[in-house]
């Protein structure tokens, strides 16, 4: 459904019926409880997603138990706007709604009901851990109590100064600071245990809070945000001795794409912290890839000691568990490092979901983000809000894998345009109403997109194709 006129939240809300309160408490206890997880930068670099180089079991082991969709994308490569469109159920829009690292829900496009409210307003005992929303102050009000995260103190350009979060834990880091950032090198190891960084004090919290929630009368809606993969690549140095030295493989496609516009860039992001090398060095990618690793290894065993205390406290059976990774991020190909652009290492991400009772297995469907709030809403028996979702519910692929869901999917960055489909990624960048420029990506013969083929006659059809759907979507988003 693309998004209409929207009512007021707050309007909304106090005008809700309580729709559970006539169903008593005992049709509440049996509604699904959800456990949302989410890993900042993290691709579908998995062994699940047949990656034999990286070492991720308690993920792979929750695969094993659910559905990985094998086609999920997000809407945005940045984490601010991907996760307000996520968690709102509406697509960017360029140049005004989620569009920037720091974009905020509650400003961007205020009238709309964030998931966390819906589920609060239906019955739900919703909690936040971590980093769901960039912020911590976007949309707070719409939880049951006030989101946690170890550093409190907001979220913005000054959170990676050495050492404001505690980041670094090695005292030889704390000589090696970028002195227009001010923040220390892009990656570490240090001899401590899990918990001396975020990501492991993050896991105790939301233990405690299932261990909680477990009694507290309610269905839960318990999100949990980890940090890690994103940059510093900090972890304890048993996760890098996983892989060591030499053992990681180059990109394999190091070169820019033939015929590639030059809307699209690498990112600039590692730049942002000290000892970093040439991005087109073999070596320093291969740091880059084995601190990434790392990082992957280090929060598998976070998300693995949650989904154990999950199973211990009897929970499992009736949580639907979602585990997501808020964007893509290249690893050398192509020479680019990060994400911040519209190929596929980008926007393609992970996504596992585990619904207890139900199919479990691969989904080669086409999935976006906006499709995780219509979704959720189906599986747990909530109605959805009227006008605001762009996302189609996929609920349906949890008893049929094969269950249709959509042709297409739409992302955005930076005034290009994406639509994704089974088989092609095209884009196309505007400007005063012209095609500035446009990139065709055939995945069934080049999904390492080495070549653009906008301009190939035999393709003329899909590009005609593929942007009649873009325009859909741009003219549904109009206000």
């Amino acid at each position: 459904m693309a998004m209409s006129v929207l009512r007021p939240y707050t309007l909304l809300c106090s005008a809700l019926p309580m729709l559970f309160a006539s169903a008593g408490a005992d049709a509440q206890e049996q509604r699904m409880n959800v456990l949302f997880l989410m890993a900042d930068d993290m691709r579908p670099e998995l062994g699940c997603y047949g990656v034999e180089e990286v070492k991720t079991p308690h993920i792979d082991r929750l695969a094993a138990e659910g559905v990985v969709f094998r086609n999920a994308y997000c809407n945005i490569p940045v984490s601010g706007a991907s996760r307000a469109s996520l968690l709102t159920g509406v697509y960017p829009r360029y140049p005004d709604r989620f569009i920037h690292f720091s974009a905020r829900a509650s400003k961007d496009c205020p009238e709309a009901i964030p998931i966390s409210g819906w589920f609060t307003r239906h019955g739900y005992h919703t909690v936040s851990d971590g980093k769901v929303f960039h912020h911590i102050e976007d949309h707070a009000d719409s939880w049951s109590e006030p989101p946690f995260r170890t550093h409190p103190d907001g979220y913005d350009v000054y959170w990676a100064e050495y050492n404001r979060w505690e980041l670094w834990m090695n005292s030889e880091s704390g000589r090696h600071i970028n002195p227009r950032t001010m923040r220390g090198p892009f990656c570490e190891q240090a001899e401590v245990p899990d918990t001396a960084y975020d990501d492991g004090k993050l896991a105790l919290r939301a233990i405690r809070d299932l261990t909680r929630l477990k009694d507290c009368g309610k269905p839960f809606f318990l999100a949990c945000g980890f940090w890690k993969p994103h940059l510093p690549f900090n972890a304890p140095k048993k996760y890098w001795d996983l892989y060591p030295p030499g053992s990681i493989s180059p990109a394999p496609d190091r070169f820019r794409p033939e015929g590639l516009p030059h809307q699209v860039k690498n990112s600039g992001e590692i730049n942002a912290y000290a000892c970093v090398g040439d991005p087109t060095d073999t070596t320093f990618q291969q740091q880059v890839k084995r601190g990434y690793y790392a990082c992957l290894s280090y929060v598998d065993a976070q998300i693995g000691k949650v989904l154990d205390a999950l199973d211990s406290l009897g929970l499992a059976n009736n949580t639907i568990v979602v585990l997501l990774g808020d964007h893509g991020w290249n690893l050398g190909e192509h020479n680019f490092i990060g994400k911040h652009n519209l190929m596929d290492r980008s926007t393609h991400v992970p996504l596992i979901v585990r619904v207890p009772g139900m199919q479990k297995g691969d989904c080669r469907s086409m999935v976006e983000f906006v499709d995780l709030y219509p979704t959720l809403c189906e599986l747990c028996g909530l109605p959805m809000p009227d006008g605001q979702l762009d996302g189609k519910s996929f609920a349906q692929v949890f008893q049929d894998l094969q269950a249709p869901t959509k042709s297409c999917v739409y992302i955005q960055w930076e005034g290009g345009d994406n639509a994704v489909d089974n088989r092609f990624s095209y884009a196309v960048w505007m400007k005063d109403s012209l095609r500035a420029a446009h990139m065709l990506f055939d995945h069934h013969i080049d999904p390492q997109e080495d070549r653009n083929r906008a301009d190939l006659p035999q393709y003329a059809d899909d590009v005609r194709r593929l942007s009649r759907f873009i325009r859909q979507v741009k003219t549904e988003n109009i206000p």
